[in-house]
């Protein structure tokens, strides 16, 4: 093969990327151009009714990554340091089936599990769906960051005496925390606007509620709700709470961006 052949095919691969990522973005900025433009006019006349919903989503998020993430990486942990045992194992095909499990599934089954036996709705029962959601793709995100840890960090902590859990956590788990971080950050960002699984749980409320033994407020149940509503007014609503849900999620984004940034930096230095 010459060297102008070869030119020419890494050429024409380079066009076609080029080509999908533009594909992609297109889309992307148009949805986000729409949604600005309907949404941003309407923030002003729906903040009475966007508030509850968002600190509703804060507070069910924030529960759900304080109940998943630490599981999610404690089962990654595992996972990665007893890579042959026949419990890895069968907790890996357990994620990944629950990572292909939909959504509304989850709700259901949470329902069944929690709403049904308690007799009522509430936002605990929708942060546990949430946490569903999320621990398979914690757990998958943490074993692959820590196999990509050198070996011979752990063999140099162990060399030095080290007891095994000593090495683990305190040099191979936090030499994988970026990822770690990144992987939980876009796992919360995708359980930020699950709507299914919050229909059979924490129903929603059109009121301020801190109490997750009640139902609670949330932003996908109220875009859900306002925006297959008869009234123009609910229409303008489910808008802007729509572009502030988009704030959320890329807030969320920006910041394992930031972080995974800073430890690159830090590492360089």
């Amino acid at each position: 093969m010459t060297d102008q052949l070869r030119r020419a095919r890494s050429g024409l691969m380079v066009g076609l990327m080029i080509v999908a990522v533009i594909a992609a973005l297109v889309p992307l900025l148009f949805i986000l151009i729409d949604l600005v433009r309907r949404g941003i006019g309407n923030l002003g006349i729906s903040t009475a009714m966007i508030i509850p919903a968002l600190t509703g989503t804060l507070i069910m998020v924030a529960t759900a990554t304080a109940i998943g993430v630490p599981l999610g990486v404690a089962a990654g942990v595992y996972c990665a340091e007893f890579p042959r045992s026949r419990l890895a194992g069968t907790t890996r095909f357990a994620a990944d089936v629950l990572n292909g499990i939909p959504s509304i599934v989850v709700g259901v089954f949470v329902w069944g599990w929690i709403v049904a036996r308690q007799g009522h709705f509430s936002a605990l029962a929708g942060s546990i769906a949430l946490a569903l959601l999320m621990l398979p793709l914690v757990m998958r995100t943490t074993e692959e960051m820590l196999a990509l840890v050198p070996g011979s960090l752990r063999e140099a902590a162990l060399a030095l005496g080290y007891p095994h859990w000593r090495a683990t956590t305190g040099i191979v788990l936090r030499a994988g925390v970026p990822g770690i971080a990144t992987g939980s950050l876009l796992a919360v960002a995708r359980i930020a606007g699950e709507t299914a699984p919050l229909l059979f749980t924490a129903l929603g409320s059109h009121y301020l509620s801190l109490d997750l033994n009640q139902p609670m407020a949330a932003l996908p149940l109220l875009i859900f709700s306002y925006a297959t509503g008869p009234y123009d007014e609910w229409h303008r609503t489910a808008w802007a709470a729509a572009l502030v849900l988009i704030f959320v999620v890329f807030a969320l984004s920006l910041a394992g961006r930031c972080i995974v940034g800073r430890h690159a930096r830090i590492r360089d230095e």
